[in-house]
């Protein structure tokens, strides 16, 4: 296939298949060619605030789960809104803004945005990433309870990632800007109203 012919099969591809998602299902994300993926969300420990001795253990716990289980994959990402292109573009505006009025105008927008940034400082995820691949879909179900389990019993705080999560996962991950609550299947799906 030559270099056009792959430009003009990238301009005719979905939304979808360019970021390579087929679906998402009520407990996963299917892809082109990558599995099925499953995630469990852990909710971080502060470790600011735990002992030599507790953060030693954390860690020999999750070594322990890691040794357990192959397939695991691990994520840390952001879990709410990134401000650094807004910041960026604060401080260049800065540098032309002429008018001090103005000027301190963006000085206190950009204050605003370090402040907040801050205070989601600690707003990170971290997943627990299994990749299915041709399971059977009556051994799925038992195997992920498994492996939820088994991070349970190590004293994770821990949950599978349902639709709603994966779809927010997806939101940060891609657009960096999360300001919704509630993510739509399809794009303008709430002004859609149904005759039943």
């Amino acid at each position: 296939m030559s270099r056009n012919d792959k430009a003009e099969a990238k301009k005719r591809a979905s939304t979808r298949q360019l970021i390579g998602t087929k679906e998402i299902t009520e407990y996963s994300l299917q892809t082109y060619g990558h599995g099925e993926l499953v995630y469990f969300i852990i909710k971080p420990s502060n470790i600011s605030v735990l002992s030599e001795a507790s953060i030693s253990t954390r860690i020999y716990a999750l070594m322990t789960v890691l040794k357990g289980i192959a397939e695991i994959e691990m994520l840390c990402l952001n879990s709410r809104e990134n401000f650094e292109d807004n910041k960026r573009f604060l401080r260049s505006r800065m540098e032309q803004e002429q008018n001090p009025v103005v000027r301190k105008l963006l000085e206190k927008d950009l204050s605003f945005l370090d402040r907040i940034q801050v205070q989601m400082a600690t707003a990170r995820e971290f997943l627990i990433l299994i990749r299915l691949r041709n399971e059977k879909e009556k051994e799925v179900f038992p195997y992920l309870s498994r492996i939820e389990k088994s991070l349970k019993e190590q004293g994770f705080s821990v949950k599978r990632a349902d639709k709603e999560d994966i779809k927010r996962i997806l939101a940060v991950y891609f657009e960096q800007n999360v300001t919704t609550e509630k993510f739509e299947d399809f794009d303008g799906e709430r002004w859609i109203i149904l005759n039943e």
